[in-house]
C-alpha cells in the first residue's frame, strides 16, 4: 500500500506491520537523509474517510524513540516529500506509536504511517520544519526564471566605453532590469 524513497537507496515498497493500522519503514544511517519521499503505491487505496499520518522516529541519546508528525497521505493526495534533516534535535509530539516497544538503535530512524480518519488528520499540526518549500511551485518557478534571465542578460554587459553606435540596436541599463 505505500513506498518510502531516500534519494540514493532503493525504493521501499513493503513496510513493516506493527498493528492492523500502522506500518513503519526502517531507514538506516539517517544521519545522512536530507529528505524522504513517502507515497501511495496505487494499488490499494485508503478506504472512505481514511488517510495515513506520516511520523518520523529516531533514537535521542538515551536510546528512548521520538516521533514527529511530518504530515499525511491521502487518497487525494497520495504522495509528499519531507526534511527530517533538521529534526533529529527537536522535540517529540503526540503520535500513536506510543504503545509499541518498536526496536531502536543509534543508526537507524523509522518513517511511521498510521491510518486515521481525515477529521483527525486535519486537526494535527505536523513539526513546522518538515515542510519542503512554503512557497507555492508558480511563485518558486517565477523567481528562478527571473533570475536567470538577469544572469542571461547580464552576459552581455559592456561599458560605455565599449559600446560601438548601431542605430538599429536598442541598449537597456542592467540596472533598470535590476530594479525591475
Amino acid at each position: 500500500m505505500f513506498g518510502c524513497l531516500v534519494a540514493g537507496r532503493l525504493v521501499q515498497a513493503a513496510p513493516q506491520q506493527v498493528a492492523e493500522d500502522k506500518f513503519v519503514f526502517d531507514l538506516p544511517d539517517y544521519e545522512n537523509i536530507n529528505h524522504v519521499v513517502v507515497f501511495m503505491l496505487g494499488t490499494i487505496p485508503f478506504p472512505e474517510g481514511m488517510g495515513g499520518s506520516v511520523y518520523f522516529c529516531y533514537p535521542d541519546q538515551s536510546g528512548m524513540a521520538v516521533w514527529q508528525l511530518l504530515g499525511f497521505v491521502t487518497n487525494e493526495k497520495p504522495s509528499a516529500i519531507f526534511k527530517i534533516s533538521g529534526l533529529k534535535s527537536g522535540k517529540g509530539s503526540q503520535h500513536p506509536f506510543g504503545a509499541m516497544n518498536l526496536p531502536q538503535t543509534p543508526t537507524v530512524a523509522q518513517i511511521g504511517i498510521s491510518v486515521e480518519l481525515l477529521d483527525s488528520l486535519a486537526q494535527q499540526t505536523p513539526v513546522a520544519s518538515a515542510a519542503v518549500s512554503s512557497v507555492d511551485s508558480f511563485t518558486e518557478f517565477t523567481q528562478k526564471m527571473l533570475d536567470n534571465f538577469y544572469n542571461f542578460a547580464s552576459s552581455f554587459a559592456v561599458t560605455q566605453a565599449q559600446m560601438t553606435p548601431n542605430p538599429s540596436e536598442a541598449f537597456i541599463p542592467a540596472n533598470v532590469v535590476l530594479k525591475w
